[in-house]
């Protein structure tokens, strides 16, 4: 069983900052990448930001400048660092995964986390 626990959400006011993180345990083989979506309240998921083999990243654009992901591949942990909230970040955060779960695997699984609540508003 591969589970991902996230932390670390909360409410803030804007402009201020707030630090996810994210932890993946269990049995498998390695990560191949990690990273986050949010859903907003009547939305769709969507991507914030990930990062991949080699510790490439790719963020959102409505995030770039603000949020900072960080990877730590001996602790299998992904933190976004998010700065400079804005109300519309309001959304459930929610941690994945891709995991080849054995060392014969072609395709990577994807696994998500509980998500997390960031609230920001004055």
């Amino acid at each position: 069983q591969v589970q991902v626990v996230e932390s670390g959400g909360g409410s803030v006011q804007p402009g201020g900052s707030l630090r996810l993180s994210c932890v993946a345990s269990g049995r498998f083989f390695r990560i191949h990448s990690m990273g986050w979506y949010r859903q907003r309240s009547g939305q769709e998921r969507e991507s914030v930001a990930s990062i991949g083999d080699g510790d490439t990243t790719n963020y959102a654009d409505a995030v770039k400048g603000r949020f900072t992901l960080s990877r730590d591949n001996a602790k299998n942990t992904v933190d976004l660092q998010m700065n400079s909230l804005r109300p519309d970040d309001t959304a459930v955060y929610y941690c994945y995964v891709h995991i080849y779960r054995y060392t014969y695997s072609s395709n990577w699984e994807r696994i998500w986390g509980q998500g997390t609540q960031v609230t920001v508003s004055a």
